[in-house]
């Protein structure tokens, strides 16, 4: 099974046709505003209105107000939610969109429960834990934690860069890999030549999947 990319915290329209034209399979916009890849939803309907056709479209939130989703969603016309905070499934479900929901990996998570606690999400997406920080952190967490059980479920996310992407597609086998700092020059700016990097490193660790 091909593994699908996402690139995350896109805040340039050329950006977005870089990373679809490397082979992304979806973009990610960040309507946290204490984050640094942080965009304001109208710049984000601006690219998400000149793309093109299957790309889906993903915003992330952390414990927002409710109302603001409904109305950035509605805004921005995005695909689908990530949820990075603490938010309840009763939350998650309320938006008239599907979700993932993303679980950082603290010491003490026990991911069997938490993936069937949020058994009406797409999909979960594991990120690494660092106190105080919903993700973005650009740290590896310990891959050998995630149940082989469990893998086709997941997007995995924490560190990522084409060094370690295709190791970590080999030893995991998630769904999908997700990924921002890894492919930028400076907070919120990608670089093209990362992002081909990184897809290539995808494919040829799919070419040796068994």
């Amino acid at each position: 099974m091909r593994t699908r990319v996402k690139i995350c915290g896109i805040t340039r329209y050329q950006d977005a046709i870089d990373a679809i034209h490397a082979g992304a399979d979806a973009l990610g916009f960040v309507f946290y505003p204490p984050s640094p890849r942080y965009i304001a939803p109208e710049a984000a309907a601006e690219i998400i209105r000149r793309l093109p056709a299957f790309v889906t479209t993903t915003g992330l939130f952390v414990d927002a107000d409710a109302q603001w989703v409904d109305q950035v969603a509605r805004e921005t016309r995005i695909d689908l939610m990530q949820f990075h905070g603490d938010e309840t499934v009763e939350y998650c479900e309320q938006f008239s969109r599907p979700y993932i929901k993303a679980l950082r990996m603290k010491p003490e998570l026990s991911l069997a429960a938490e993936v069937a606690l949020y058994a009406s999400a797409q999909n979960i997406l594991l990120d690494a834990y660092r106190p105080g920080v919903p993700g973005g952190t650009g740290e590896v967490f310990d891959w050998q934690r995630i149940p082989e059980t469990l893998a086709h479920q997941v997007i995995l996310a924490g560190g990522l860069d084409s060094d370690n992407v295709a190791s970590a597609i080999l030893q995991v086998k998630p769904y999908a890999v997700d990924v921002s700092g890894g492919v930028e020059q400076g907070k919120g700016i990608k670089d093209a030549a990362k992002i081909i990097a990184f897809v290539k490193e995808v494919n040829r660790a799919d070419s040796n999947r068994s």
